[in-house]
């Protein structure tokens, strides 16, 4: 109990914040739900009195001292009988302590009281974990708004409190935007309903005459038929976000067959199988391979120096389109550290991502050639190959249960294989490090 003295004033102050329960002129009783609060923040590495200062507290009122002796005290009861040890019994435990025996009736009660106590606690935590799961995987791909919205509705159903910053960390979005995204719920609400307004409007020139219209006939519906003009953009806009879709032709397969016979394009093996030819940045080579976790599929793009055998750059895709080819391929001339010889070409298989017009373009504009390996033929790619083989072979990506935690694996091992993975055919020496041999020779 601290010296100090609270005047009524003071008393009256204290007495409005909802952690207290009571206030006298020389204790305070704070709420049993403060103290866990407490608990979770100081393991989280807040100090006592930052915790007092966001929960409502004046510092100058209380006393550092009673800050620091509160704090002593709850955690020495919590480290002695856990989050049951910071339940205020002042009132079941008050007065002499008995010196008789408990009888069975009392002790039962006791246990059956104390029993509560902690399923009540399993249940809270039960619910959380429920929560977080349901969460996470409804914040997946989803729009920062979206899952500022997820929160908002988490925290209304059910009764947690200062879990803000929690949900926030937990989805990985900022704090200060879920607390302005709550400020501009007004502003949000009038924009749907102009945007609900403008879907009524669209869908009337959409079902105009019984036929189902595009953007560009609803627009010119809207000033033709109903005297008003509206900018195309934002019928695109309403009907992508109302979901009204506008039939469009099937492409023709024959057609698309005889485009693609024209556009892809083999090139010649200019490599020949001739992989170390004792010049760093000359030979690239590259390749995609699938990586599974979790029931799920990753792909992995690489270019590997051919001579060095160093992993020049790569991108991790839950997606096997054209733009994981592509996006290697920028990721390496953002590279600075990645210095190409003038002649410098890219290897591949004859794979739809190398043939593909826009990969060769990119490679034109880069002007970096190219080269292909024979069809079927995996040994004019052998090096390649092998780095897929020896990842999964050193890599346990079964415990995976995000892309995120895979991406986190390969990055791991791409600084652990390009500079500390020694190779027999590199003269012992890790891929970066025969690099800096080529150079300096």
């Amino acid at each position: 109990m601290s010296k100090q003295l609270f005047s009524p004033k003071q008393m009256e102050q204290l007495q409005q914040n909802p952690h207290v329960v009571k206030v006298t002129e020389r204790t305070i009783t704070y709420a049993d739900t403060f103290k866990s609060q407490f608990i979770d923040e100081y393991l989280a590495g807040k100090t006592p009195r930052q915790i007092f200062s966001e929960y409502g507290f004046d510092i100058e009122v209380l006393g550092m001292k009673r800050v620091e002796q509160a704090s002593s005290r709850w955690r020495k009861a919590y480290d002695q009988n856990g989050l049951i040890g910071l339940t205020d019994t002042r009132k079941t435990s008050s007065g002499r302590p008995l010196q008789r025996e408990l009888t069975m009736t009392e002790m039962v009660e006791r246990q059956a009281a104390r029993i509560e106590l902690l399923e009540g606690q399993i249940e809270l935590l039960k619910k959380l974990e429920v929560t977080e799961r349901r969460l996470l995987s409804d914040s997946q791909k989803q729009s920062a708004r979206k899952v500022f919205q997820l929160i908002a509705d988490t925290l209304k159903q059910f009764p947690f409190k200062r879990m803000v910053t929690y949900f926030c960390t937990l989805l990985n979005v900022s704090r200060s935007g879920y607390y302005r995204f709550l400020e501009t719920e007004e502003a949000r609400a009038v924009k749907e309903k102009r945007d609900e307004e403008a879907r009524d409007q669209i869908l009337k020139a959409f079902k105009r005459r019984g036929y189902k219209k595009g953007s560009r006939s609803i627009k010119m519906t809207l000033e033709q038929d109903f005297d008003l003009v509206m900018n195309r953009k934002k019928i695109q806009r309403i009907m992508r976000k109302y979901g009204v879709v506008c039939p469009h032709r099937k492409p023709n397969p024959y057609k698309q067959m005889a485009k693609a016979t024209k556009e892809h394009r083999v090139v010649p093996n200019l490599l020949n199988r001739e992989f170390k030819q004792g010049v760093a940045g000359k030979v690239l080579l590259t390749d995609i391979s699938y990586i599974p976790y979790n029931g799920t599929m990753a792909y992995l793009s690489t270019i590997k120096d051919g001579s060095t055998n160093e992993i020049l750059a790569y991108h991790v895709s839950d997606r096997i389109t054209l733009g994981i080819a592509t996006t290697t391929v920028k990721k390496l001339f953002r590279n600075k550290r990645v210095k190409l010889q003038p002649d410098a070409f890219i290897h591949s298989d004859q794979g739809v991502h190398y043939t593909s017009p826009k990969f060769q373009k990119l490679l034109k504009h880069y002007k970096l050639g190219q080269s292909m390996s024979r069809r079927g033929n995996c040994w004019d790619n052998a090096p390649q190959e092998s780095f897929f083989g020896h990842l999964k072979d050193e890599v346990d990506f079964s415990m995976a249960k995000t892309l995120d935690e895979v991406r986190a694996k390969i990055d791991h091992y791409m600084v652990y294989y390009n500079n500390y993975r020694y190779q027999w055919n590199l003269k012992k020496m890790a891929p970066v490090q025969y690099r800096n041999h080529l150079l300096a020779a």
